[in-house]
């Protein structure tokens, strides 16, 4: 079989990026005899280079992480000219990994696109900052399901949301879950800890309460701003520090760290305890989710959630949003709290940080959950369905 693949998504900093990477990899370790065209905007990385794979680079005016951002639009042409290289390969089967990058097809393969989420149908007043956005991207995806056979996505939370505002049928749905980066696991090394909070410039004697992610409006963030602020006037958040990790610009999405950063300064308790490190390398990150007394997740909705599973994965529990996507994937490993209750997130972090017998209880449960999420099984999943839905010659 051959199965053609949109990769433009690997070159993306953001959690669909990854998964873009990480499940080509695994997908391309354990091809089951098939084919693979990856149809890419940019030169290929070593990766992708295998007897199995075609790569097929795309000329464009632009690449797709420069042009398919929020207040921004890809150009006609360029679609034109994906789709006529689409076109131009015999494929079984059209698999795109985000619908962000979805466009119109040719040459009559089935289409299969992972919606993450339904995020910007639910919340569409907190991912656009524009009507024309929000037009553009509803008339993508209404084309996307319009002209697709089947679906993935990454949770059963996301499945639901997606089923309940993008009105796809739930059994064209079908869920493979993700996982850490295998490079993702606790760090022991005192000295490599210290020097990546050195390299931060993070206090080297406090307890951190970390954040990884888009500083978008829907990831509730001054709630938590609002909710560690809170925190504060209990002594045993006293040596906390809140630290967001993620690009302040929103690497061409949606953010408010303006706001984040009005609200900080303006309180001389925060300034000196909230910190803002940008983008970080994987190894800073590694360190850092190992060396944190929680992460958390308040967002409004996720898909999955990826950094969960990375704190997980390095021995370090979860604070999160109640009977979403997070509290799917770390189960026992994880607290959880109403979103839109300030004082409910301010007892959690109170919690955590009042009771270490609690959070030993938690790491406890890391590491086992963590087990049960990999990319193999996403990858073994995802060409079960690239199998169902291609066509027969």
């Amino acid at each position: 079989m051959r199965i053609g693949i949109d990769a433009t998504t690997w070159w993306n900093r953001r959690g669909f990026g990854r998964f873009t990477r990480l499940l080509l990899t695994a997908m391309l370790a354990e091809p089951r005899g098939h084919e693979f065209v990856l149809f890419v905007d940019q030169p290929p990385t070593p990766e992708m280079l295998r007897p199995h794979v075609k790569v097929v680079q795309v000329q464009t005016s632009a690449t797709v992480t420069e042009a398919a951002v929020a207040d921004g639009s890809r150009r006609i042409v360029d679609l034109l000219a994906f789709r006529s290289a689409v076109g131009r390969e015999r494929l079984d089967v059209m698999y795109f990994p985000a619908v962000y990058s979805w466009y119109p097809t040719s040459g009559g393969a089935p289409a299969v696109i992972t919606f993450h989420d339904a995020i910007a149908e639910h919340y569409s007043e907190l991912i656009f900052p524009n009507r024309l956005g929000r037009f553009l991207w509803t008339a993508k995806t209404w084309l996307a399901r319009r002209t697709s056979k089947g679906f993935t996505t990454v949770s059963e939370s996301a499945r639901d949301e997606i089923v309940r505002y993008l009105g796809i049928p739930g059994d064209r749905i079908h869920v493979i879950l993700e996982a850490a980066d295998p490079s993702f696991r606790p760090v022991t090394d005192g000295a490599a800890l210290a020097d990546t909070r050195a390299r931060l410039k993070l206090p080297a004697d406090a307890r951190l309460l970390i954040y990884v992610g888009g500083l978008a409006p829907h990831k509730n963030l001054l709630r938590l701003i609002e909710a560690y602020a809170q925190a504060l006037d209990t002594p045993a958040a006293a040596d906390v520090h809140l630290v967001f990790v993620g690009d302040p610009e929103g690497d061409g999405f949606h953010s408010n760290y303006q706001a984040l950063r009005a609200r900080v300064d303006g309180d001389p308790r925060l300034g000196p305890r909230v910190h803002f490190t940008g983008f970080i390398s994987d190894a800073d990150l590694v360190a850092l989710y190992s060396d944190a007394m929680v992460v958390a997740m308040p967002a409004l909705s996720e898909g999955f959630g990826l950094p969960a599973a990375e704190a997980i994965a390095c021995g370090t529990p979860v604070i999160a949003s109640q009977g979403g996507a997070v509290a799917e994937v770390v189960g026992k490993a994880g607290l959880f709290f109403d979103p839109l209750d300030v004082a409910d997130m301010a007892r959690v972090i109170v919690e955590i940080a009042s009771d270490p017998a609690r959070v030993a209880e938690l790491t406890a449960a890391c590491s086992p959950r963590a087990a049960e999420l990999s990319w193999p099984r996403a990858a073994a999943a995802t060409l079960d369905v690239l199998e169902r839905y291609a066509r027969t010659r």
